[in-house]
């Protein structure tokens, strides 16, 4: 495959993960490897997201930012690879500041990802779903985004902001921060551990009203603080345009029935 090829391809899976978020709500779940990929693929999934905890867990460490960008490149590079769909990655906190978010960017790109998702905790960061997290200053973030933004090659290729601020400073202060991060640059927004359907109510109707129309991401997962709601009828009704359904917990044949039952 030439580079012109492969750019090809790359683009046609970027515009393709534009196209279906901007058309419908969907449900996403997360892979830890090639073969489950291709197992959420098989279940007719449109899109596949690549958990930083699941990857963790996969290698026997806690999900506190222990993965390299290089080790993170790696797994979901195969996972790209292996599935004709989009692929999300979980980049933790972007390795580092603006210059190695940058550097992320240009490597997960080259890896054949589609998009990938930084976050607004502080190292040593935490699972979004615990308690304890600390963040950096909303500045800081968004001179990341504004740095991701810059160094992509691809102009679909996603940059997806998420704030774990509601379990820190509250719900207002996540609202606040993810106006500022769109305005950084960021293509969707991932408003981390909201604990109820009427706060996913109030975080997209806020949203809307400072005139972001970007995205929405929901991140349900079978020990988080966020309740296990259904995609069409209870995130569709309020804006959120994906929901990561986590499959840390399934293996083997259990992983086909799972996704099954995720729709």
């Amino acid at each position: 495959m030439t580079n012109m090829d492969r750019d090809s391809k790359i683009q046609t899976k970027t515009s393709r993960l534009r196209e279906l978020l901007a058309t419908h709500t969907l449900a996403i779940p997360g892979a830890f490897n090639a073969l489950v990929a291709m197992q959420v693929e098989r279940a007719g999934y449109e899109v596949v997201y690549v958990s930083g905890a699941a990857i963790s867990a996969c290698r026997g460490v806690p999900d506190v930012g222990f993965l390299t960008l290089s080790d993170m490149a790696a797994e979901a590079g195969r996972i790209a690879r292996a599935v004709s769909i989009p692929t999300i990655v979980d980049a933790d906190t972007g390795y580092g500041g603006p210059v190695d978010v940058a550097e992320a960017v240009k490597v997960f790109e080259a890896a054949g990802l589609t998009g990938m998702q930084i976050e607004d905790q502080a190292m040593a960061k935490k699972c979004g779903h615990l308690s304890g997290k600390q963040l950096v200053r909303g500045d800081e973030m968004a001179a990341k985004i504004e740095a991701a933004a810059r160094a992509k090659t691809d102009r679909d290729f996603m940059i997806v902001a998420r704030t774990d601020a509601r379990g820190v400073e509250g719900l207002e202060a996540a609202i606040h921060r993810a106006a500022t991060y769109v305005e950084a640059g960021a293509d969707a927004l991932f408003p981390e551990a909201l604990e109820s359907a009427e706060e996913f109510r109030t975080f997209a109707n806020e949203i809307r009203k400072r005139g972001v129309t970007v995205p929405l991401i929901a991140n349900m997962t079978e020990f988080g603080k966020t309740p296990l709601l259904s995609v069409a009828e209870s995130f569709e009704r309020r804006g959120v345009r994906k929901t990561g359904v986590s499959s840390g917990a399934l293996s083997g044949n259990d992983l086909a029935n799972g996704f099954a039952s995720c729709r």
